[in-house]
């Protein structure tokens, strides 16, 4: 039987691609397994679907900062590596995908030392650190930005798009109103800050809450720990923590989005033709990489771009209306560009290049 290892972890957008390319891998008769850590997200998130095999090893994160934990990590790398060999030896796998998180840098590194051919998924315009590290044991680099393809030498990267979950494409938006007490009369924002959520975010739209709702229903993905219980009961306005099944009826009911610039959702609202206003996390608090996503994605005229050192209640109001207004121009750019089927161009990468 051919026999499959993913890899990926330490947030949801680490993991939902290669959720998003397990059912095709399943029907092509793959014995599909996924190496992870013992309490990442990837963990609660794979061992939900019956036909994974999971496994746990250690790993240690990676960082470009200043931290104790810089002084215990690395011997966990180390620990995770020796696990993963002895792992893939015994699995003996045809093939390793990486999906990147600091996870994945011990298996790739075991895949090389058993000599199982490793492709690896860059998500961002620029390779992250753990990436920077495992493309260089990989035999192939899938990227989601064409502008990626450039960071690697010649034939080595292929751009491929991500793959997108097919679940968001069968969403109801009469289910999505019902979940949030919602009509139709009003157009629908949705706001979400990725898998942990966005405080500055969650405190600007929960400031605006009083204008935004004299002309939109507001639903709001805030993340954990971040429910508010006093704006609860706020007419026009349903704020969850987290969402998983009920993501693409409320998707389908959406008219505009904001949210954070990670690669996966910014793809996710793309194939969906859905407005966003983007606001990535700034450079205080990351490498950039959100950054340069959304001035992709504005670059190609798919959505609207508010720094968040710019952001003011009144700034954030003018840039949601500006957006909703012009809505049709964004949905007609989206319309135009032709998005790759990823799922079956990372499928042929798999295939050719898995060891016989």
């Amino acid at each position: 039987m051919k026999r499959i290892v993913l890899t990926g972890g330490g947030t949801a957008g680490h993991v939902t691609p290669n959720i998003a390319l397990l059912p095709e891998l399943r029907k092509r008769g793959w014995d599909i397994h996924y190496i992870g850590t013992q309490n990442g997200i990837e963990r609660k998130l794979i061992t939900e679907i019956p036909y994974v095999t999971y496994h746990s090893v250690q790993s240690g994160k990676l960082r470009r900062y200043a931290d104790i934990k810089n002084l215990t990590d690395p011997f966990r790398v180390l620990a995770g590596i020796g696990q993963s060999i002895n792992r893939i030896r015994k699995l003996k796998p045809q093939i390793i995908f990486s999906k990147g998180g600091f996870v994945s840098v011990p298996v790739v590194l075991g895949g090389w030392i058993n000599r199982v051919p490793v492709i690896v998924h860059e998500s961002d315009i620029t390779p992250g650190l753990a990436n920077q590290i495992a493309t260089r044991f990989a035999k192939t680099v899938c990227t989601t930005f064409p502008e990626t393809v450039q960071y690697f030498r010649e034939g080595k990267a292929i751009h491929t798009g991500t793959p997108i979950r097919q679940e968001l494409f069968l969403g109801n938006p009469e289910r999505g109103r019902k979940l949030c007490g919602f009509t139709g009369e009003k157009p629908t924002i949705l706001v979400m800050g990725g898998s942990q959520g966005a405080v500055s975010i969650n405190k600007a739209i929960r400031a605006l809450l009083s204008r935004l709702t004299r002309r939109f229903q507001v639903v709001h993905i805030c993340g954990s720990g971040n429910f508010d219980n006093v704006l609860d009961s706020y007419p026009d306005y349903r704020q969850f923590e987290y969402v998983s099944e009920e993501l693409p009826d409320i998707l389908a009911m959406t008219d505009l989005v904001v949210s954070r610039s990670g690669a996966n959702s910014i793809y996710e609202f793309l194939a969906l033709k859905k407005p966003a206003l983007l606001i990535p996390l700034p450079l205080s608090s990351s490498r950039g990489d959100q950054i340069a996503n959304a001035k992709s994605f504005v670059k190609q005229g798919f959505s609207k771009m508010l720094e968040q050192e710019n952001m003011t209640e009144d700034t954030l109001y003018d840039h949601i209306v500006d957006l909703y207004l012009n809505r049709e121009k964004y949905i007609r750019a989206m319309t135009e560009n032709n998005t790759a089927d990823s799922i079956e161009i990372i499928l042929q990468q798999i295939d050719s290049l898995a060891k016989k």
